[in-house]
């Protein structure tokens, strides 16, 4: 099922788009903050799995150098100077992976963990904006199963993403420069895609639709998923932001849809 063009893709510029995309996350906070009841129950499970991905990321950057040396074999004859060059070029592009991969499977392990949490968030800022157009009973079980599958396809696209990325991260330049920027629009898509779960499902809608409809107006989908993938890699910014990130994620799928984003 797709929206019509002319509907999900407003007719203003690609970076005016981008910029409405962040809007929703800044506007997402507004509406999470107003359901105080809410607050706490949306926090637990992001604290539950940040502690989870903080620890595995402390460790990868603890063993990063030895992770260095280990893919870099082809270096020990040469100077020290080429040597550690060659060594701290490995170490940021296991960094710039490492931060793909607990950014994307972060969100995903947040939102099984605390999927009956996150869809009252988002059917609380459905409420505010006039209900659900064409809402569908989903059963708690088959909502984790979906949120589940969902959540490993999108983990297993990082991956897939993530792995030409290590790559390109040993090229001097483009590895410290671009790899961090496409990292960011790569992770920023995915997030978006991974967000929109609930919402879309709420419309009997699956993945293969929410990628479809939120390609139609990729600008915003990627201004909202790379703002939401930039706090996330703030030192518990996940944890504080993935509620309103929820929020956000429902505005974005009612815009996608051509669906009012104004409270009534």
């Amino acid at each position: 099922m797709n929206a019509p063009r002319d509907i999900v893709a407003p007719v203003t510029g690609a970076i005016g788009r981008f910029f409405a995309g962040v809007g929703l996350l800044l506007r997402g906070f507004g509406l999470y903050v107003r359901s105080p009841g809410l607050m706490l129950l949306g926090v637990v499970p992001a604290l539950i799995s940040g502690a989870i991905f903080v620890t595995a990321f402390v460790t990868l950057v603890y063993f990063v150098e030895d992770l260095a040396a280990w893919v870099t074999p082809f270096a020990d004859g040469w100077s020290t100077t080429a040597r550690s060059l060659a060594r701290v070029i490995a170490g940021l592009a296991f960094l710039v992976l490492g931060g793909l991969l607990a950014v994307v499977s972060f969100t995903a392990v947040t939102l099984v963990i605390g999927d009956p949490f996150y869809e009252k968030i988002s059917e609380r800022v459905e409420e505010r904006l006039g209900g659900t157009p064409g809402e569908v009973e989903v059963p708690f079980w088959a909502s984790l199963r979906r949120s589940l599958v969902d959540s490993l396809r999108l983990v297993g696209l990082s991956v897939l993403f993530g792995i030409p990325l290590f790559a390109a991260g040993f090229i001097p330049v483009v590895g410290q420069i671009v790899v961090p920027v496409v990292g960011a629009a790569v992770g920023g898509w995915l997030l978006a895609v991974e967000l929109a779960g609930a919402p879309f499902s709420r419309r009997g809608l699956r993945l293969p639709d929410r990628r479809s409809i939120l390609r139609a107006d990729r600008p915003t989908t990627l201004g909202f998923g790379v703002a939401v993938f930039l706090c996330f890699l703030i030192p518990i910014g996940a944890v504080l932001v993935m509620p309103a990130a929820v929020a956000g994620a429902t505005l974005l799928t009612r815009r996608s849809l051509g669906q009012s984003t104004e409270e009534g």
